[in-house]
């Protein structure tokens, strides 16, 4: 896209190469898989726009959607207050709770079990938003600068750098099968997450919109949704 409000020539997704399953993740193949990957390639089918992944790290999405590396992002945003400064976003695709991941045995179940612990969570996300309520805890910011944030989260519990973490459940439910972490309690916010679009575009974003609803409407994204996460319920009947 070389000038503002106007439709690009392609839809390339900026999105992190990391496994976060059922979201998103890379076979030995290198073919991507999941629930968000599924709704890429639909919406540039609607688009009718030649489609690519474009990997960046957490950190880099926003500078790389502002380069015009891809036309969105579409990877994990809740919608806040502050990414809004940032980006323009679409309706939501998605609308997730959130969680609290911690050792096996720890004796954490609840809110007030975190005060003086140590939380750690993405950078200025709608998670470090969540943990920041959490009275007396000690909030531990990860800046989503590497390959694997959430990698480096679980590295860091693991490791007894911090006690608990924050992410939206459905990132976290695949980690409470680990033997040695287990999911603390899950806080019913029902965030929305939408894709991010460079901001002064308004009929872009409008087509991207527009493209959405049709896989609402299709019931293409409630078919995605259930092949991906059957245990979580369509949010969008």
């Amino acid at each position: 896209m070389t000038e503002s409000n106007c439709t690009p020539a392609r839809f390339h997704v900026i999105c992190a190469d990391l496994p976060a399953p059922p979201l998103f993740w890379r076979d030995k193949d290198g073919y991507r898989h999941g629930y968000e990957s599924d709704v890429a390639r639909q919406l540039s089918e609607a688009l009718k726009l030649p489609f690519k992944f474009e990997y960046q790290n957490w950190g880099d999405f926003y500078p790389a959607l502002d380069a015009g590396k891809g036309e969105v992002i579409l990877c994990g945003q809740g919608i806040s207050a502050y990414r809004k400064t940032l980006a323009d976003f679409t309706e939501p695709y998605a609308i997730f709770d959130e969680a609290v991941m911690v050792l096996a045995g720890s004796g954490i179940t609840s809110a007030a079990d975190l005060a003086g612990k140590r939380v750690g969570a993405i950078d200025k996300s709608i998670n470090m938003a969540l943990a920041e309520t959490f009275e007396g805890c000690i909030c531990v910011p990860f800046g989503g600068d590497t390959d694997d944030v959430l990698a480096d989260m679980v590295n860091a519990l693991r490791e007894g750098k911090i006690d608990a973490f924050v992410d939206d459940d459905v990132a976290l439910v695949p980690l409470a099968d680990e033997a040695d972490l287990e999911l603390a309690f899950v806080v019913k916010t029902q965030n929305k997450w939408g894709m991010a679009v460079k901001k002064g575009n308004p009929a872009w974003l409008a087509q991207v919109n527009e493209a959405l609803a049709m896989l609402k409407s299709t019931g293409k994204l409630k078919v995605t949704w259930e092949k991906w996460m059957p245990a979580l319920e369509y949010p969008f009947s």
